[in-house]
């Protein structure tokens, strides 16, 4: 169909296209260079036809190069997408490690003050000093005395 003599639309099947592949890109019509270029792309076993026909259709060759722009493109985006994710997962393990680091000095100061009190009052010192350097309450200071 002409539209105006400077658009042309073209209906391919591309199911029967295995058959216009085999034809050496000579005997191929545009259309059908177009119609193999597009379905046989990424066809590794087509590739030195494709090759060719993108050699001698300046139409193709350009779509080829977007196709590739567009590729490599995506492959960047996919990259810089992974990275991102990477950074984030970093930053979250990183804020719970020291989170955990935290609460294991936390944790450690407090067995460390529950193993002095005791040792405090048995060598005299008061209920009252040893709330005073610990800070606990006096049911837990007598609660570990008693131990």
């Amino acid at each position: 169909m002409s539209l105006g003599g400077r658009t042309q639309i073209f209906t391919l099947e591309l199911a029967k296209l295995e058959e216009v592949a085999r034809k050496a890109v000579d005997d191929m019509s545009n259309a059908e260079r177009w119609a193999v270029f597009i379905e046989c792309l990424t066809d590794r076993s087509m590739r030195a036809t494709i090759n060719e026909i993108d050699g001698r259709e300046e139409g193709i060759a350009m779509a080829g190069g977007m196709l590739l722009n567009i590729s490599r493109s995506e492959i960047e985006r996919v990259r810089l997408e992974s990275e991102f994710k990477g950074q984030i997962d970093r930053q979250i393990m990183e804020g719970k490690l020291e989170k955990a680091e935290r609460e294991g000095e936390r944790r450690g100061k407090r067995k460390g003050v529950e193993q002095t009190a005791p040792n405090a009052l048995a060598e005299g010192a008061s209920i009252e000093f040893v709330q005073k350097i610990t800070g606990f309450d006096i049911q837990t200071i007598k609660a570990l005395q008693s131990q």
